[in-house]
C-alpha cells in the first residue's frame, strides 16, 4: 500500500539563500490530500512560532512536497 511522507523546507526570498530541509517528525499519511492538508497546518503554526522580525527580516516562507513512500 502506499503511503506519502511530508517533506518540509524553509526558505528565504533573499537572493543568495537557498531553501533548508526541515527535520519533520516522521509520520505516514493514507493520501496525498491528508499529507497535503497537514502540511499547510505545519507551515502556518511554524511560521507563527517565528519571530515576527525575522520573518519579514528573512522573507521566509515554506515549502513542502509529499512523498510516496512504498516501503511500508
Amino acid at each position: 500500500m502506499t503511503k506519502f511522507i511530508l517533506i518540509m523546507f524553509i526558505c528565504s526570498n533573499i537572493p543568495g539563500n537557498s531553501c533548508k530541509l526541515i527535520p519533520t517528525p516522521i509520520q505516514y499519511f493514507d493520501t496525498y490530500r491528508e499529507c497535503a492538508i497537514y502540511g499547510y497546518k505545519y507551515s502556518f503554526n511554524m511560521l507563527k512560532d517565528f519571530s515576527a522580525k525575522a520573518v519579514n527580516e528573512y522573507k521566509m516562507y515554506t515549502a513542502f512536497n509529499c512523498k510516496e513512500s512504498k516501503s511500508i
